[in-house]
């Protein structure tokens, strides 16, 4: 390339650099687990460059001067194989174009050929390994992104999304070439570095905009974590729009043309050695032949080194790898430039075209991984002898058939090796120390641990001088029997009394809270829940009498004390008969009173004109048929006048010649026909006679109807009696009309039969379940949303409330507002009276709160962190632990979430019971039900699956686009009747499931669902392109359906036709494309005309670009475009519905624009509306007359002359009547402020003003902002975790009873949330929008007993994102290493405070005797026990456990910790050696810096959060413009020496668990590559003796030794990262906290130190880049955490009363209850079990204060009396920080017993350190 090329390239790179980097400065990101909450099982593209490129940055391979290309190999693999042991799914490409990218910075011209010979290699090795052992991932090479091969290839891949490098120098590199280089030398690189540095980044981030550009968000792979099984990275996300500047660029590399070997040359030599009888040799050796053979050619001079290279290549076959770890040897010049040269050959060769094709047919071994060694090929340099022998000489013979000759040259000199190259192996000898671990002994933990053999250190470990002075005083603490000063004491009563006094009020007011939360909820089909009365002792038996009769089951009869007298007997059935007939005389009389008053009902509809109206009205009139009489004598023949309503409908069609725009109601007509046929009530003649004239005139398949009894004349007209001459019948054949038109209503039973076990008819896999339960045997139910699981939790607490009242189920669920919703069911289901007090039928408890007693409840509703704090709890093990008999498990694949899923798997392991386990959405159910079926079976107990794949009602998805132009003018009046789905609508796009199956790889997943409508239309196509070969067999055409079609016969015609998909899709000689083509046709015509309107008005977009906020992601839609959405939602009468988007500040800014345009709207509309203004001015004119006529309250006009107009007067008589008669006044409610009809979305009959008007009282009085008050009122609410807490129970309440008709939500509705809608839309992509949490969402809308059809709508996503959320299988769920340390700590507290209770040693059993511990994990037991068994060792070496495992010192500090776990042992080291006793040393007299230091030093251990490497570049503008400083500043010094100590501890603690493991249980060698599983080396029968070996390593890995590294690791990362195979060793779980910035290659966010220097939230967010929507949850993590602390270090001092762990809660959580309790009436009129005085019978007794409850001066008894209100809250936050200031005097002043102050001063400091960082969080939402 010409040097002016090569500066115009430069000038254009410069000149594209600037905006590219911007563009990506801007970028948002997040940091997710790519597998578990992003990409499932789906398929990403690696970009072959990024991946060498991150993977030759490892600092250990040996590059220069050793050049170990195996090394280098062994990095690459081990990162895929880390992929594929996650079961990521992925492709690499490699692009030419992009050679040069992987080579790292600062890396010098004369090495970077041997980066690049590394890349050819390793892509060869790949691409003819890989195939063999793992054919899905497949490895591709194209010249360029623009290529056509790539352009290709993304058409036929379905590739998710891309992951790539960005670009980002390490700054450990730099430091390391530094320290490697002399000074003078590097300064002369570094200009040119520079350049280089910015040309890499620019490429790597055109690379990524050019992806991005074209849909793909990226993943870096420069800052991947692996945590446990999950792969943690960040995703850049697609921004809305870019710059018209970038449009053109395309990622273009300055390099050379890669060197190919253009004449064949390669070619024509393995010919020669091929036809020279040449056989036998690897890939290896042929390219080594060949090189020696060109190079020797080339230049004679190179002879000498030509023949070290054969004798290097023949070492390479022979020497075992363990044999390999060399000393450098330093190569004289010569040799070097001879290596030079072969590297060049090497690469030419091997990127040659013809090189692959030619050597696979000779199919030799490819070993071309292990190429080249550079330490040993100095070897043979330095020692000409070395390497000679037999494979030698095959090497030479064939050097000498392609020379054609005998050359003397290539012969071996004589002489004999220099004294120097003799040098014999003085390091063979192993030195390693044998580790000895501390005395221990624990007769539970040893069955167990008894298999592994350790040498013990008898001697014990020495504590350091400043941990023994600590822990002196730490006993000294404990053990002090003398009370606290009875001042304190005195304080803290009164304080325990007002805690427990606005504890008994929060209760009673939560319940009656509960009470009107349940009366919201409905059952499966769609009725208010009503209680069943529950009695202990015998089983009640399911009764058939309806649930409205209520009977008290409670009523014993008593038992007659007198025999029967004779005669007895006939006496009694007269009596009974006379009853009986009494009673026939009255339902006589009733019915012709019911009778009457239907004719006069039935004639007041017949007035309305709306046959809408009508239907609507009788459909609610046969609601109130509540009893049996009413149903005998009516319901027959109101379903005959609905009927009849819509023969009216379709009579009117006929007329019209519109039948095709009426098949929905002769759908419906068809529907209540065969409801008659269930009908348990008489039907007459005339009723009988019309049904089958109904049936006959329309043509429709014959239903059974009931017999007739008796007759009577109709209330109304029948109006097939007037229909003569106009025909009815249906323009379809039978079964295509029901097919198309009648899905929705078919019957849905499959194989049900009754059981009196429930009080309905179950299906075949319903009775399954509930023969388990009674077997008490664990289940594993999984089943889509609607289908019926719901019942299952109930039957289970009904038997466990029926057998006694000891008996506890817990219910664990995943989110708070499910705890909630399930807690209201049981309120609303059951009822049960206690024998004593303080026991109650439920209880809720989680962090926020607590509703009855959680160890006096039968029915706990939980979430799992405070199930498992329950079960560790030492107090609970004798006694509440012993009594759960079930845990339901709902929504169990959360187990799969990177956050919580280790607290679901651990208590799937540590459950003392049967568990149910539910849920709709796992990936690989058999795997888990296999898994799950192994630890209950550890534990004892059997489990069985059931597996349901079908929903009650079917979905149909839409994909809307928004009109160019939108005019608002309000709300259509007219509404859509009996109209499924959103057919027809002209902005909506009927998108076929089976249109979305482009990807074929795929096939068809598994709970793809086809309605019967998607079976049909799936079934005429492949009919219409079947051919000779691909036939659709004949038993498959729908004649062959039952005449009267059933849910179940689609089911199996679905089966069968999906069946015939599946073989199609995987034949790509078959017509699918065809099919898939035709099916697709609506979604490609919108697809065509979406793109030309995206050209047409690209120029508009780029001046009108729409600027998000500062703190927020782009915006990937038009918010502005939901409204149209909402309104055309509206008048298809498909509301409610809920709108999902991910992201929480989106969510509040779509309610914030819906509302803008309401408004605006409505304003409009009153300034130009006539009518409006008339209104008005009646309105008017009536306050005027009703002020003048002295009348008070709202004026009411009277009806006169329809309200009368301007020339009419109000006479007195009017006057008079509209006062005698106020609510008839059409005025009497009437208010202009109010949202006027056809602005609003609210259905205002759902709910009295009164009702909505109480809830915004409640609501303004919790400051929730007046923009969600207002969107209330027009029937549009929002749903997410960062809402306020009533706020989000008043949203759900309201939208079930119909009243708010949209709800916004980010996933806290997906998740089981009884939210039923008619429309479900996905409104906006995200990251966290996934085929699982997609199905989630979805599975609201059509919800069983509301919808016979759901819609889904997508909304501003692209297609192919719509393509691979309906395509993709469910991701398969990987579970977690459970056994951390700090739940090895937690088990021994709990067996040593528990005495080795029953249920603790069980808890401990069941845990280790798992033969498989982890899902997905291998059966590595031993590996597990020596994990354990180091873990201990561990807590013994922290003076955390004593020798025989009992807790010591702070245990109970780092236990209450847990959920930080690695965090808590930093912590630890740091109080334990001291550094915060002299930190905090002068907390008294300088508070203020000893606060920073404490606050940056706890920044460095809790909450980490990591930046972009990119971020660095950036980093300065940033701080620049906000008071953050970004990245967080090194931890002081004297602090990270202590961790540093404490890391190395825990290194040589693991280190040697690695080192016994191996040399007790691994007998293979480590010289297999971990992906290719490809064995490297031979048997060693070359002579070794002369190489200058190092001893070879035990715990690292051989690979990583070729470096020259041994087994002294630099840090816990560096031993997790290279240890050898065959060890388990996960750095998730090993108790240590990298320091930082020493051992991070990303930059650690500042955001708590931040915030708690300048409390600025917004910073956080512009600056920090924490999302608003996330700014409270990890300020009030960290809120939690100092709390934590603070109440762990009082309560370890007897400082205060000992406080449960599960309510320690962070600031948020506090300041919200705070002002709960300001809010409470003082009596809700409920009480409680908690309220009542009595301790339950079996439940830990504890002793309470005694309590006297003084009334205050104060009553709320106005709630509109705000200052008053506001004075009281300022007077109670400065009581209460007078008592503090009084408490820290106490603390201070300390009596004279006392001995030290240095825990007191640390504890002082925590206190003022949370204090200081709550009153920012506080004021931060003031």
């Amino acid at each position: 390339m010409s040097s002016t090329d090569s500066e115009s390239e430069t000038s254009v790179t410069k000149a594209s650099s600037t905006p590219v980097l911007e563009w990506y400065s801007k970028l948002y990101s997040r940091r997710v687990d790519i597998v578990g909450d992003y990409a499932g099982n789906e398929l990403f593209l690696i970009e072959g460059d990024s991946l060498l490129l991150e993977c030759f940055s490892d600092k250990h391979i040996d590059f220069d001067p050793g050049f170990q290309l195996l090394h280098a190999t062994y990095v690459v693999e081990h990162f895929l194989r880390g992929l594929v042991s996650r079961r990521c799914s992925f492709h690499i490409a490699f692009f030419d174009q992009h050679r040069e990218l992987c080579v790292p910075l600062f890396v010098s011209t004369a090495n970077r050929e041997k980066y690049l010979l590394a890349r050819a290699a390793i892509i060869r090795h790949l691409r003819a390994n890989l195939a063999s052992v793992l054919p899905e991932v497949e490895v591709h090479v194209f010249s360029s992104v623009r290529s056509d091969a790539f352009a290709e290839y993304l058409r036929s891949t379905d590739v998710y999304f891309i992951m790539a490098h960005d670009g980002a120098s390490f700054s450990s590199m730099r430091k390391r070439q530094l320290l490697r280089k002399n000074l003078d030398a590097f300064k002369d690189e570094e200009q040119a570095a520079q350049g280089n540095e910015l040309r890499v980044k620019t490429m790597f981030r055109l690379l990524i905009y050019w992806f991005i550009e074209r849909g793909y968000n990226t993943a870096l792979v420069n800052g991947l974590e692996w945590r446990d099984t999950k792969v943690v990275t960040t995703i850049l996300e697609r921004p809305h729009r870019t710059k018209r500047a970038m449009l053109s660029a395309t990622p273009e590399m300055a390099q050379e043309d890669p060197k190919t070997d253009a004449n064949g040359s390669g070619s024509a030599m393995l010919k020669k050695i091929q036809s020279a009888g040449q056989s036998g040799l690897s890939e290896r050796e042929y390219l080594t032949v060949i090189i020696a053979t060109k190079l020797g050619a080339k230049n004679e001079a190179f002879n000498k080194h030509s023949r070290a290279f054969l004798r290097h290549t023949a070492l390479l076959s022979q020497l075992r790898l363990s044999e390999r770890r060399l000393e450098v040897t330093d190569l004289p010049e010569d040799a070097t430039t001879f290596l030079r040269e072969l590297y060049s050959e090497l690469q030419t060769l091997l990127e040659s075209p013809h090189w692959g094709n030619d050597i696979n047919k000779l199919k030799p071994t490819c070993d071309i991984a292990d190429l080249f060694d550079g330490r040993v090929f100095a070897a043979c340099v330095q020692d000409s002898s070395l390497g000679e022998g037999k494979r030698y000489e095959v090497l030479l013979n064939a050097v000498r058939t392609l020379h054609g000759a005998d050359p003397s040259d290539l012969s071996d000199p004589e002489d004999s090796p220099s004294e120097k190259s003799r040098t014999t192996d003085t390091k063979l000898s192993r030195t390693t120390n044998t580790y000895t671990v501390l005395p221990f002994s624990n007769s539970v933990f040893e069955k167990h641990l008894g298999p592994i053999q350790l040498e013990v250190d008898r001697s014990g470990d020495i504590v350091d001088a400043s941990s023994a002075r600590i822990f002196q005083e730490l006993t000294h603490w404990h053990n002090s029997k003398r009370p606290i000063d009875p001042k304190l004491r005195e304080e803290q009563m009164a304080k325990s009394q007002k805690q427990q006094f606005f504890a008994r009020r929060r209760n009673q007011w939560f319940m009656a809270e509960m009470q009107s939360y349940a009366a919201s909820l409905t059952n499966a089909v769609g009725k208010v829940l009503e209680p069943e009365i529950i009695t202990t002792g015998t089983k009640t038996k399911p009764t058939t009498r309806p649930a409205n009769d209520k009977q008290d089951e409670n009523v014993t009869p008593k038992p007659s004390s007198k025999a029967p007298k004779k005669g007895a007997g006939a006496r009694k059935q007269a009596i009974m008969a006379d009853i009986a007939a009494n009673k026939n005389k009255k339902d006589e009389v009733t019915s012709d009173k019911l009778l009457s008053g239907w004719r006069t009902t039935c004639s007041g509809f017949e007035k309305d004109q709306s046959s809408m109206a009508k239907y609507q009205k009788a459909k609610q009139y046969l609601i109130t048929l509540n009893n049996d009489l009413k149903r005998e004598v009516l319901e027959s023949e109101v379903r005959l006048y609905m009927l009849n309503v819509l023969l009216g409908l379709w009579m009117s069609h006929c007329r019209d010649n519109s039948k095709q725009d009426g098949l929905h109601v002769t759908a419906l007509i068809f529907d209540i026909i065969s409801s008659f046929a269930k009908l348990r009530t008489p039907i007459t003649k005339t009723i009988a006679t019309s049904i089958q004239s109904s049936i006959s005139s329309l043509g429709l398949p014959q239903v059974p109807i009931p017999s007739p009894v008796g007759d009577r004349p109709l209330a109304f007209q029948f109006v097939l009696k007037n229909s003569s001459g106009l025909d009815l019948l249906i323009p379809l054949p039978s079964r295509q009309f029901q097919l198309l038109h009648c899905g929705p209503y078919f019957e849905r039973s499959i194989d049900s039969a009754p059981d009196p076990r429930v009080p309905f008819e179950p299906d075949a896999w319903q009775r399954k379940v509930l023969d388990e339960i009674d077997a008490k045997r664990s289940l594993l139910v999984v089943a889509p949303t609607s289908a019926g699981k719901t019942f299952i939790s109930f039957y289970a607490m009904k038997q466990v409330l029926e057998s006694n009242d000891d008996d506890i189920l817990v219910y664990v669920a995943p989110t708070k507002a499910l705890v909630n919703q399930i807690a209201a069911e049981v309120q609303a289901r059951f009822s049960k009276t206690y024998k004593y007090p303080g026991n109650s039928v439920w209880g809720i408890h989680t962090r926020d709160y607590r509703i009855n007693n959680p160890t006096g409840c039968q029915i706990l509703v939980t979430v799992p962190h405070i199930l498992q704090i329950m079960l560790m709890a030492p107090v609970n093990a004798n006694s509440w632990s012993r009594r759960v008999k079930w845990i339901i498990f709902d929504e169990v694949h959360s187990i799969g979430q990177a956050e919580d899923g280790l607290v679901w798997e651990q208590l799937l392991l540590l459950a003392p019971c049967p568990i149910l386990a539910l849920s709709a959405t796992i990936g690989n159910p058999d795997e888990f039900s296999a898994w799950l079926t192994s630890t209950q079976r550890a534990v004892g107990n059997d489990l069985t699956m059931v597996s349901h794949p079908h929903r009650y009602s079917d979905l149909r998805k839409f994909i809307y686009t928004a009109p160019k132009s939108f005019n608002f003018r309000g709300l259509s009046e007219d509404r859509a009747f009996a109209r499924l789905g959103l057919d027809g609508r002209k902005d909506f796009t009927f998108l076929h499931p089976v249109a979305s199956l482009t990807n074929r790889t795929r096939g068809v997943p598994r709970d793809l669902s086809l309605e019967s409508r998607d079976c049909f239309m799936l079934w005429e196509t492949m009919a219409k392109y079947q051919n000779s070969t691909y036939k659709v067999d004949a038993s498959l055409d729908p004649s062959n359906l039952p005449q009267v079609v059933k849910k179940a016969d689609i089911i199996k015609w679905e089966a069968a036709l999906k069946s015939v998909l599946h073989d199609w899709i995987a034949d790509t000689e078959s017509p699918y494309e065809s099919v898939l083509e035709h099916l697709s046709r609506p979604v490609k015509e919108l697809e065509d005309r979406l793109r030309k309107e995206e050209a047409k008005d690209q120029d508009a977009e780029d001046e009108e670009i729409e600027k998000p906020d500062d703190d927020e992601v782009d915006v990937h839609h038009s918010v502005e475009s939901i409204l149209p959405m909402l309104a055309d939602l509206h008048e298809q009468d498909a509301l409610p519905g809920i709108i999902f988007n991910y992201d929480r500040g989106l969510c509040e800014r779509i309610c914030r624009v819906l509302m803008s345009q309401l408004e605006s709207s409505e304003t409009a509309w009153k300034e130009s509306s006539p009518k409006w203004k008339s209104t008005i001015q009646k309105w008017e004119e009536w306050k005027k007359a009703m002020t003048k006529a002295g009348k008070r309250g709202p004026p009411k006009l009277s009806k006169k002359k329809g309200g009368g107009g301007d020339e009419e007067g109000l006479t007195k008589e009017d006057l008079l009547r509209d006062t005698a008669n106020n609510e008839a006044s059409p005025w009497a409610s009437f208010d202009p402020t109010l949202p006027q009809e056809g602005f609003h979305f609210a259905d205002n009959k759902k709910l009295a003003r009164e009702h909505l008007a109480k809830y915004e009282k409640d609501l303004i009085r919790r400051e929730v902002p007046q923009y969600l008050l207002d969107a209330m009122r027009r029937g549009i609410g929002v749903h997410h975790a960062g809402m306020n807490r009533k706020y989000r129970q008043v949203v759900e309440m309201l939208f079930r009873k119909g009243y708010l008709r949209v709800v916004v939500a980010t996933g806290t509705l997906a998740l089981g949330i009884n939210m039923p809608c008619k429309t479900v839309i996905f409104s906006g992509d995200s990251v966290f929008l996934t085929a699982l949490n997609y199905r989630q969402a979805a599975g609201r809308a059509g919800r069983r007993g509301f919808d016979m059809l759901g819609n889904v709508v997508f909304h501003g996503i692209s297609i192919s994102k719509i393509h691979r959320l309906i395509s993709s299988r469910l991701p398969d769920l990987n579970g977690h290493f459970p056994i951390t340390t700090t739940l090895v700590l937690r088990l021994f507290t709990l067996l040593n405070e528990s005495k080795n209770s029953p249920f603790a040693v069980s808890s401990v059993n069941a845990l280790l005797s798992q033969p498989r511990l982890y899902l997905g994990g291998e059966e590595s037991k031993m590996t597990v026990l020596h994990h354990l068994r180091f873990s201990i060792e561990y807590l013994r070496r922290q003076f955390l456990l004593d020798s025989r495992g009992a807790p010591l010192n702070f245990a109970g500090c780092v236990s209450h910790l847990y959920f930080t776990e690695n965090s808590a042992f930093a912590f630890h080291a740091l109080l334990k050696d001291g550094f915060f006793h002299q930190l905090c040393a002068n907390v008294n007299t300088g508070p203020e810096p000893v606060l920073k230091e404490l606050m940056l030093t706890m920044a460095h251990l809790f909450g980490r959060q990591y930046c972009r490497q990119a971020d660095e570049e950036f980093v300065e503008e940033v701080v620049k413009r906000s008071p953050s400083i970004v990245f967080l500043p090194s931890m002081p010094k004297q602090a990270a020496d202590v961790l540093r100590k404490h890391n190395e501890s825990t290194l040589d603690i693991f280190t040697a668990y690695v080192q016994t493991f191996v040399d007790q249980h691994v007998q293979h060698a480590d010289d297999t590559l971990p992906l290719t599983q490809v064995k490297v080396g031979g048997d060693s029968t070359a002579d070794s003796s002369k190489l200058r070996r190092r001893s070879p390593t035990t715990v690292r890995s051989s690979f990583v030794a070729l470096s020259g590294h041994g087994d002294a690791f630099e840090s816990v990362h560096d031993l997790c990262k290279t240890s050898r195979s065959g060890v388990f060793l996960e750095e998730a779980v090993v108790p240590y906290v990298g320091l930082y910035p020493e051992e991070s290659e990303l930059p650690l966010n500042a955001y708590l130190y931040d915030f708690f220097m300048h409390g600025d939230i917004k910073a956080l967010a512009t600056a920090n880049r924490i999302r608003s929507g996330d700014v409270w949850f990890v300020l009030n993590d960290f809120s939690m955490v100092l709390a934590t602390i603070v109440t762990s270090l009082s309560n370890f001092m007897n400082l205060t009363s000992q406080s449960d762990l599960s309510d320690i809660r962070g600031e948020g959580d506090e300041s919200e209850e705070r002002k709960e309790d300001n809010l409470l009436p003082e009596d809700s009129g409920y009480e409680t079990a908690s309220t009542v005085s009595g301790q339950t019978k079996t439940g830990p007794v504890t002793q309470d204060l005694p309590i006297q409850v003084k009334k205050k001066k104060k009553v709320f008894d106005s709630w509109d009396d705000d200052d008053d209100d506001e004075e009281e809250v300022a007077a109670e936050i400065a009581a209460k920080e007078k008592q503090r200031d009084l408490e820290m005097q106490k603390l201070q002043d300390k009596p004279a017993w006392e001995e030290g102050t240095g825990l007191l001063n640390v504890l002082k400091a925590f206190q003022l350190l949370r204090e200081d960082f709550d009153v920012k969080f506080r004021a931060m939402w003031a």
